[in-house]
């Protein structure tokens, strides 16, 4: 079996919480900055049908696995990405509100995903773009959430939301990976090759959804590229968003990789020991940014 280390946590279902998802919520929620609020708005288009996508692939194993404990953590997986969906669905329904094409954008995902991949490619590799988008959104969880404090300017319900779903995702981001390996059977080959493909596909769908978007807002062509202009440094820049995250990118590509071997989630005690006061999700995560502002 894939190795596993004292870092794992247990993979714990959250639901039925309460983020305060509702019109009192800026349009411009991060820090009234146009790119930087659709960037993270279309991360939250993408989930519903990502998060079904990890289900699917997930589950084409499933019948395949004999250990009681996977069986379990399977289980709860699915719980975790169900909640996700759900709860994203439930901010996108604010998109729809301002008027983005909301069901556009991801009829054109889901068709990507479900008509185009599950049809082309083997069950093998959809399992392993699973492995290596899961890989994807635990290091954007961990840009997150640091002592950079990359959402400082953020709304804090909507911050609450990413933080809940980076916890989550540090939780379960093994079970696929141990599904993938050691009962899909998928060779180091196909499981760097699936990671390329992922890494250019999933900034391509934000960057598509984003600039749909802004678009919808009003901004002209040449007000789009000074947004995405302006906005890539952020994200690239030494110190922006995405500066620290390739030295835990290059990882998946060392044989004898496994996630358990990654530096936990940023603040995920915090975040926990807030979340156990009162169930509440964005008190735990103002908590966790607390803590790690320390």
């Amino acid at each position: 079996m894939a190795p596993q280390t004292d870092k794992q946590h247990p993979i714990v279902p959250r639901e039925k919480l309460d983020f305060g998802l509702d019109e009192s919520i800026p349009k411009y929620w991060f820090g009234g900055d146009p790119f930087r609020t659709r960037f993270f708005d279309a991360m939250s288009l993408i989930f519903p049908p990502g998060e079904k996508f990890f289900m699917v692939t997930v589950r084409d194993y499933r019948d395949q696995v004999h250990d009681p404990k996977l069986l379990q953590d399977i289980k709860d997986f699915n719980r975790q990405e169900a909640q996700h969906s759900m709860v994203h669905n439930q901010y996108n329904e604010l998109l729809r509100k301002q008027g983005m094409p909301v069901d556009e954008m991801i009829g054109w995902l889901d068709n990507l995903l479900f008509t185009k991949y599950r049809s082309r490619f083997s069950r093998q590799y959809t399992l392993a773009i699973t492995g290596a988008l899961e890989h994807l959104t635990a290091l954007g969880a961990h840009a997150m959430f640091d002592e950079r404090d990359i959402l400082g300017d953020a709304h804090p319900n909507v911050r609450a939301l990413y933080a809940w779903h980076a916890i989550e995702e540090g939780e379960h981001k093994g079970v696929a990976y141990d599904v993938m390996i050691d009962y899909a059977k998928v060779g180091y080959v196909r499981r760097v090759a699936a990671l390329v493909h992922a890494t250019v596909m999933f900034p391509r769908v934000i960057f598509k959804f984003a600039n749909r978007m802004l678009k919808e807002d009003g901004f002209s062509f040449w007000e789009r590229v000074k947004l995405n202009i302006k906005g890539l440094h952020w994200l690239l820049k030494p110190g922006g968003f995405l500066w620290p995250t390739h030295k835990h990118y290059v990882q998946y590509y060392k044989p004898g990789y496994h996630p358990w071997q990654e530096t936990d989630q940023p603040g995920y005690d915090e975040w926990l020991a807030g979340f156990n006061l009162h169930r509440n999700p964005v008190e735990a995560s103002e908590l966790m940014r607390a803590a790690m502002l320390r």
